[in-house]
Formats: structure tokens, sequence, C-alpha cells
């Protein structure tokens, strides 16, 4: 598979099957990936792999909370602007809309919508999930470089034939996913991945993106 087409068929699959993932497989695309460019070299994203039991308790303990009712953990970051602004306003609005449309859930089903949501913490079937910690005394380019290092996980899975799902939606459990991790009080959880063959049944519609001329100016002399 060639870049562009580990670029081009890369996105976020919410439905896996339960085909295990070979251990070595995410291997390789680890080791490759600490290739990923940061800063000085300084590689500030802290990764944990968790399959089998560990991630099967992780699932049902994010389940136990979610079926309770119990509130989400308070915020570490902010995920997005109090006030998106247009035209990112628009872009996530035409998402939901064409998510849940594709799912036959209509926008003022809330419920519907809620128990879709929920198959984040289930990793959307999904035998895999990484997750992706970053030291909290890292500022804003330390950030950006964990998004490229997430971003060439992504693609060098599409080489193994493998799919995935960023999900900033852990960060909300994220007291549930440190009492299975165990992870350092100095890391913050950025997101969780959910990794795995695709279950092509599932039918997910491919969510579009906006012309290149809203998004790219170029600077020319023509």
């Amino acid at each position: 598979m060639d870049v562009y087409e580990a670029v081009t068929s890369r996105r976020a699959v919410r439905a896996f099957t339960d085909r295990p993932v070979p251990r070595e497989a995410l291997e390789r695309v680890l080791s490759a990936a600490s290739r990923a460019p940061s800063g000085s070299n300084i590689q500030p994203w802290h990764i944990y792999v968790v399959t089998g039991a560990p991630l099967a308790e992780l699932k049902k303990r994010a389940g136990e909370r979610l079926a309770t009712g119990d509130s989400f953990d308070v915020p570490e970051y902010e995920m997005y602007p109090a006030a998106l602004k247009s035209p990112y306003r628009e872009r996530r609005s035409a998402f939901g809309e064409q998510r849940y449309g594709a799912l036959g859930i209509a926008r003022e089903d809330l419920e519907a919508r809620q128990r879709a949501a929920a198959a984040n913490w289930d990793c959307f079937g999904a035998p895999a999930a990484l997750f992706c910690y970053i030291d909290r005394d890292m500022g804003r380019p330390q950030w950006s470089d964990a998004g490229m290092y997430l971003q060439t996980v992504m693609l060098l899975l599409r080489a193994e034939g493998l799919h995935s799902c960023p999900q900033m939606a852990w960060a909300k459990y994220h007291r549930t996913v440190a009492e299975v991790l165990s992870p350092p009080d100095e890391l913050i959880l950025f997101c969780g991945m959910s990794i795995g063959f695709e279950d092509v049944t599932a039918g997910e519609v491919r969510t579009g993106r906006a012309p290149l001329e809203e998004t790219v100016t170029f600077v020319d002399g023509l």
C-alpha cells in the first residue's frame, strides 16, 4: 500500500470485528511510528496498548459508569472552544447530521444519539486499543507533535490491513482509564484509539472534507 492509498483509505471506523490484532503487527507499527516528527526530537507521547482481559475490564468499568448515569470526569483539557465559530461550527454540525443520519437517527432523538455515542466506550467492538498520554508540563507545540505521531500510527495501521478510530471520548472517563492503566500522575490522557479489522457488513458512510479552496491558499505569484 503506497502513502496516498493509506491516507485516502484511512478513516474513523466505528464498527470492528472481534478478530484478534496480531501483536507483531502492533509492534511493527509502533516501532516505525517512533520516526514521527517532534520539536527537538523530544517525543512527548506516552503510549499504552491494551488488549485481552485488561481491555475487557476497561470496557466493563466504562459501561457500568454509563449504565448508572455517572457523570463524566472533570475535563483536563478543552476539547473544543466554548463558542465554535464559522466555518468550524457548520462542519461539526454537518458531521453529526451525516453520522447519525446514516444510522437512521433523527436530530431530535437525543436518546438514540446517546446510545450511539456509548459505543465509544466499547471501542466499537475493537479487540485492541491505544491510549495516548502527554506530560502535563507540555505546551501546544508538543500536543501538535502527539497529533503527528497518532496520524503516523493510523497510516501504518492501514499498511497492515487494520483500521482505527481516534477517540477523545475516552478523556471523559480518564479516571476509569487510569484505574486500569495506572499511569504516572504527571501524565494527562489525550485520547484513546480503537484498533482492529473493520466490520464491512456495518455499511458505514464516509464523511466528506472541505474543498481545497476553503483550507489552502497558494501564494505563487500566478
